[in-house]
C-alpha cells in the first residue's frame, strides 16, 4: 500500500552487488561459493505480497526473482503466496512438524517467537559479511530481529507512523502548520471548530501508545529488555499517557481508542473533519487516493515531547528457516533482498525501502516520503521478544481500564509493567 521510489545507493550496491552482463547480481561476492551452489537448487520462499488482491507486488516479485534466478541459473526460487493469518498458522505447524520453507517474508513481529523455537536461523553466524549489511539498515528495524544475542531476520520493508493533519482543520484553526510539540498538540484543541477533536486512534496496544511514551520521554522496558517495571510506569511514561486520559476526557479523542467499533473510523473521519490528526503511516496516501481523491493529508513529525520525537517501526523481514537444506543459495537470495534490484523493484509496487539511504533519496520522486525517512532515523522497534502479542493484550486491557477512569495511568502501567515482566525472562 506503499508509493513507489527511485534510489540508487552505491555504496549499498559496492557490499551487495556485482556486474553481471547489463544486471545486476545478487551480492553473491558476500557469499561463500560451494559445491552445493554449483549443482541445481530449488529454493521455496513464502510470503503474503498478494494480500487484498495486491497484483502488482506479487508481479514485481515475479520479475526480481527471474532477475536472481538469470544471474544465478543454477537456483530456482519458487514462490508460494498466502494470506496473512494463513501464514503464522502455516509456520506454526511447519515449525512443530517439518516442511519449513528455505526463506519466508515474516512479519517482523514473527521472529524472536520463531527464533526461539528454533525455526529460524540465525544470520548474524550463518551469514559472510553480515555486519555489513546490517549496517546499510534502519537501526530500528535492524532492532527487531534480534532475539537473545542473535539476529534471526534480516530486515526487508519498513514502515513508521507520523502525524497526519487534515489541512482544512489546519486552517479553520487558524495554524499554518501541525504541531510539532506535546504543548502545541494540547493548545490545538482550544482552536478546533465544533465538531472536530483533536486526535483519534483505534487501540492502546504498542503500536499505538509506544510513540508518545518514547517521545515523551519513557520506555516499556530497560534497554537490555529484561524488566518493565520502572520503566514502563516511570513518572515520564505515566506523563505521556495521562496527557492523552486527559484529552479523552475532555472529548478531543473518540472512545473509538478503547475498542468502541461504531465510531468513525480515523481513515474516514480525517478526511471528513471530525478529527484533526492521527497517527498512521505512508500506505494512507493510496487509500485516500482512491476514496477521498480531493484529500491532501499534511504530514509531519510525531510530536516532540521531553523524549524528542519517536515512533514505532513496523514491516516485515526476510528469515531463513534452520532446517533449509540449500543455505548458501537462501543466504544469496537474502542478501539480494537487500540490493539495489530489489529494493528498487519492491519500491515501484509500494514496498518502503528498509536501507537508510534509500529511504532519504525517496523524497526527491515523493516529497512526502521524506517525513517518514526522518521519522525513521529515530524510530524503534516494539518488543523483540516471543511474547510480543502478549505484551499487546496487557497493555490495550489495563490502558482501558485507566481511560475509563476505574484505575489511575500509575496503577494502569504498573499492572501492566507487572504482567509483561515475567514475559522478558521467557
Amino acid at each position: 500500500m506503499k508509493r513507489a521510489f527511485h534510489l540508487r545507493t552505491a555504496a549499498l550496491a559496492a557490499a551487495l552487488l556485482s556486474a553481471a552482463a547489463c544486471t545486476s547480481t545478487t551480492a553473491a561476492s558476500t557469499a561463500s561459493s560451494s559445491a552445493a551452489d554449483a549443482a541445481p537448487v530449488t529454493l521455496t520462499m513464502w510470503g503474503t505480497y498478494g494480500n487484498g488482491g495486491n497484483t502488482a507486488q506479487t508481479q514485481a516479485l515475479a520479475k526480481l526473482i527471474t532477475k536472481f534466478q538469470s544471474a544465478n541459473p543454477n537456483i530456482t526460487v519458487n514462490y508460494v503466496d498466502m494470506p496473512y493469518d494463513q501464514l503464522k498458522q502455516k509456520l506454526t505447524t511447519s515449525a512443530a512438524g517439518g516442511g519449513l520453507p528455505d526463506v519466508l517474508r515474516s512479519d517482523i513481529g514473527w521472529v524472536a517467537q520463531f527464533g526461539k523455537l528454533g525455526a529460524f536461523a540465525p544470520l548474524d553466524t550463518e551469514m559472510p559479511g553480515f555486519g555489513d549489511v546490517a549496517k546499510s539498515t534502519y537501526p530500528g528495524t535492524l532492532a527487531a530481529n534480534k532475539y537473545n544475542g542473535h539476529y534471526y531476520g534480516m530486515p526487508l520493508d519498513t514502515n513508521t507512523r507520523v502525524l497526519v493533519t487534515s489541512p482544512d482543520v489546519l486552517a479553520k484553526a487558524g495554524m499554518t502548520a501541525p504541531p510539532a510539540t506535546f504543548d502545541d498538540f494540547k493548545a490545538m484543541a482550544a482552536k478546533l471548530p465544533a465538531g472536530t477533536q483533536l486526535f483519534a486512534d483505534s487501540g492502546l496496544q504498542g503500536w499505538n501508545v509506544l510513540p508518545w511514551i518514547w517521545s515523551g520521554g519513557g520506555d516499556i522496558t530497560d534497554a537490555d529488555v529484561t524488566k518493565a517495571t520502572g520503566y514502563l510506569n516511570s513518572d515520564k511514561s505515566v506523563a505521556a499517557v495521562q496527557m492523552l486520559v486527559d484529552l479523552y476526557k475532555a472529548k478531543q479523542i473518540p472512545n473509538l481508542i478503547t475498542g468502541n467499533q461504531g465510531g468513525t473510523s480515523t481513515s474516514d473521519g480525517l478526511p471528513g473533519g471530525k478529527y484533526a490528526t492521527i497517527l498512521d503511516g505512508p500506505w494512507m496516501v493510496d487509500i485516500w487516493g482512491q476514496q477521498y481523491p480531493s484529500f491532501k493529508p499534511v504530514f509531519s513529525q510525531v510530536p516532540a515531547g521531553p523524549g524528542g520525537s519517536v515512533s514505532v517501526v513496523g514491516g516485515e523481514s526476510m528469515v531463513m528457516s534452520e532446517t533449509s537444506t540449500h543455505k548458501d543459495a537462501a543466504l544469496k537470495f537474502i542478501q539480494f533482498t537487500l540490493s539495489d534490484d530489489f529494493q528498487l523493484g519492491m519500491a515501484d509496487a509500494g514496498q518502503m525501502p528498509v536501507v537508510a539511504t534509500a529511504g532519504t533519496k525517496a523524497a526527491t520522486a515523493h516529497p512526502y516520503y521524506s517525513v517518514f525517512a526522518t521519522q525513521l532515523q529515530t524510530a524503534k522497534a516494539r518488543l523483540p521478544i516471543p511474547d510480543a502479542g502478549q505484551v499487546d493484550t496487557i497493555l490495550n486491557t489495563e490502558l482501558t481500564k485507566a481511560f475509563n477512569g476505574s484505575e489511575s495511568v500509575k496503577d494502569a502501567l504498573t499492572a501492566a509493567a507487572s504482567q509483561i515482566d515475567p514475559l522478558l525472562k521467557a
